[in-house]
């Protein structure tokens, strides 16, 4: 048996024929028209899922069925894309069209939550029992894997990780609070704090890295800038990973989970940020002292984390 994945994406679907040992054996998508209408796009990708499985020779009963992964808020029990900013989908009974368009039965969850189901089927949590995802991106996504299970919350809504609040009163987030983790964790976030420090301190090496335009700060320039000894740019790491730290030791103490895997833009650090983050979380005894130890791991999946988790919907 098969399965068929689909990670929807802000720009682009990317969907994947998956084997039950998660090997993708034959990709296709396309990029998303905003001047679509919403139910055409997913016409379109039905349509596209029909016409790839006659490509490889293959039948709809080969397949158990369609898993897809989608940005924005998703009921998972009705099959609904009740909203998503970045795409404008509103109200969009996803599961409904793609059952009546190919026949084949479907699923859907929050993007964030099928990479989390992909990292613990077959990437970094799949020795773990209980593991928390975080993606620091543009903002920070969260995944919960619980006591073997995929946790979704009341009508697949939960797991909001990057809107826990650590500064109150602090920066304002896209969400309507104030001071969420995604404000300091983010990409976002790590470009603002290393804006400041560069306005504080001309002579950074931060600077130099971005040719002296401060519009071409990204998530990696106070990283690699810190690399090479720069106080600034080491204040600013630091300060990312005090305030990572704080939202990690919220989620040691209220899942305990064996594992917390980091994927995203800046998880691209690898062991230059989870050495840190392990020692500062370490020095907080995990929590409290007596608590089990928590490892810091980052996504071995890469951009493949949410078709294979959307896949995993069906396993």
């Amino acid at each position: 048996m098969h399965y068929i994945g689909i990670d929807i994406g802000g720009t682009s679907i990317k969907c994947g024929f998956v084997s039950k040992e998660g090997k993708i054996f034959h990709r296709f998508g396309f990029p998303i028209d905003h001047k679509e209408n919403q139910v055409d796009t997913i016409k379109r990708l039905a349509n596209l899922v029909l016409i790839n499985i006659k490509e490889i020779n293959k039948k709809k009963e080969d397949f158990a069925g369609i898993g897809i992964g989608c940005p924005g808020s998703i009921n998972s029990i009705t099959g609904v894309c009740c909203f998503s900013n970045n795409l404008g989908w509103l109200d969009l009974p996803i599961v409904e069209i793609m059952e009546k368009e190919t026949h084949l039965k479907c699923k859907i969850s929050n993007d964030a939550n099928v990479a989390m189901l992909g990292e613990a089927s077959f990437g970094a949590g799949r020795n773990f029992k209980n593991s928390v995802l975080l993606t620091l991106g543009t903002g920070v996504g969260g995944g919960l894997f619980l006591n073997g299970k995929l946790y979704e919350g009341n009508e697949g809504k939960g797991a909001e990780l990057g809107h826990v609040i650590i500064e109150k009163d602090g920066y304002p987030c896209t969400c309507g609070l104030k001071g969420c983790l995604e404000t300091y964790a983010s990409v976002t976030g790590l470009i603002r704090m290393s804006k400041e420090e560069m306005n504080k301190n001309k002579s950074s090496l931060m600077w130099d890295y971005v040719n002296k335009d401060i519009n071409k700060v990204d998530g990696k320039t106070a990283f690699e800038c810190a690399k090479k000894g720069d106080g600034s740019a080491l204040k600013v790491v630091n300060k990312y990973e005090d305030y990572l730290t704080i939202g990690i030791l919220n989620y040691c103490n209220i899942f305990r989970p064996e594992a917390i895997i980091l994927g995203g833009g800046v998880s691209n650090q690898k062991e230059y940020l989870t050495d840190a983050l392990l020692k500062k979380v370490k020095a907080h005894n995990y929590g409290f002292k007596g608590t089990p130890e928590v490892k810091i791991l980052v996504s071995n999946l890469g951009n493949d984390a949410g078709l294979l988790g959307a896949a995993a919907l069906f396993m």
